[in-house]
Parts: C-alpha cells; structure tokens; sequence
C-alpha cells in the first residue's frame, strides 16, 4: 500500500479545526479525546476503502475502550474526558480531496457521542479481532469498510 504524506496528527488537527468552525455556526460540542480516536479511526476506514491507500501512517492499536493512535492520545491526554480546545491557527494542510472525505466522515460519525463511537467500535470485526494493544492490521480495516460502510 501506498505510504500516505498525513499523520494522524495532521488528521486530528483537521477535525478539531473543522470542529471549531462548525461550533462558531451550529450547536456543537468540543470533541474529547476518545471521540476524536474513534474519528481517526472511521476516516482512515473511509480513506483505507475508498482510495486503497493509507489516511494517514500512525497505527492504529486496539485499547480497551477502542481504536487509538497513541501519538494523538499522547498529545491530548492532559484533557481527560473533556473537549478539546482548538485556538491554534489551522496550517490548512489538507488537499482538497481528502479533506471532502474528512468532512463527510464528520458528517456521518460526528454526530454520535464518544461513548456512542466507543460501542460501535466494539461490535466491528477490525478492533473485536485484534489482540488488546496490538495493531489494527489497514488491511483488515480496508476489507471491513468495503463491506460495511463505503459504496465503491
């Protein structure tokens, strides 16, 4: 598989940019740490599926309460269960289309509490097939994504 040019952190940047821009229009809420794991997770299904190229490089291991790419967690796990605040200014490093993608991941899973993506999670083949702590396989990621969420 193509290696991907994004890391998870540039990805998570993204939702938490793009979280703040919603928030300024509509009544959302900041995204916690494990809601913006699970996103990670469903954008690089997405992304696994649609373009049969890595989202981003980090792995992805199965924790207890599901997917999580430890970068990410490590850099936000000072907020516990509370939102994150996003008052950086955005580098905007996204090319267009993967950022389309982003959004409508955004759409379809954003919408569903941390604890809500934390369950659903638990019920797919990826994370319920992997060893606790070891690596999501993209490849097994990919597969469930074709079959289960993305019309190719």
């Amino acid at each position: 598989m193509e290696r991907s040019k994004y890391s998870a952190l540039d990805i998570a940047e993204w939702f938490l940019y793009y979280n703040r821009s919603i928030m300024e229009e509509y009544d959302a809420e900041y995204i916690s740490n494990l809601k913006l794991q699970k996103l990670l997770y469903y954008a690089q299904g997405c992304y696994l599926a649609l373009r049969d190229k890595s989202l981003f490089c980090d792995n992805i291991l199965a924790w207890k309460h599901g997917p999580v790419v430890n970068e990410v967690y490590q850099k936000y796990k000072k907020y516990g269960s509370t939102g994150i605040p996003y008052d950086e200014d955005y580098k905007g490093v996204i090319d267009k289309d993967t950022e389309s993608i982003l959004k409508q991941v955004y759409e379809e899973f954003g919408q569903y509490s941390a604890w809500g993506l934390r369950n659903m999670t638990h019920q797919e083949t990826p994370w319920k097939e992997t060893p606790q702590n070891d690596i999501i396989k993209p490849d097994g990621i990919k597969q469930y994504f074709k079959e289960n969420y993305v019309e190719c």
